[in-house]
């Protein structure tokens, strides 16, 4: 069984930063899929960003503002917000996926608040 936890989310006036962690409770490889999804409230889960080994894919609405990265010797995955807009304001939820675990995994979500 594999564990995500998220964290870093809040509230944040819109122009704010915010850095989300996701941190996976055993070791992860740099050919594991890692994402950062949000669903906002009356909304589909959309895929704002992955990474996989170097390639990282980004929503158009977060190209420019956000980065997704990792540290695999923490078995962390980052999501920096930079510039946030109100309309970013959703449950942020982290997922890894991938043969060497077996499979899919969710985190909690956490909250990010952008006040306009």
């Amino acid at each position: 069984q594999v564990q995500l936890v998220e964290s870093g989310g809040g509230l944040v006036q819109a122009g704010g930063s915010l850095r989300l962690s996701c941190v996976v409770s055993r070791s992860i490889f740099s050919n594991i899929y890692m994402g950062w999804y949000r669903q906002a409230p009356g909304k589909q889960r959309e895929l704002v960003a992955s990474i996989t080994g170097g390639r990282t894919n980004y929503a158009d609405s977060v190209k420019g503002r956000f980065t997704i990265s990792r540290d695999n010797t923490k078995n962390t995955v980052y999501l920096q917000m930079n510039s946030l807009k109100p309309e970013d304001t959703a449950v942020y939820y982290c997922n890894a996926a991938g043969s060497a675990i077996s499979g899919s995994y969710w985190g909690q979500g956490t909250q990010v608040t952008v006040s306009s």
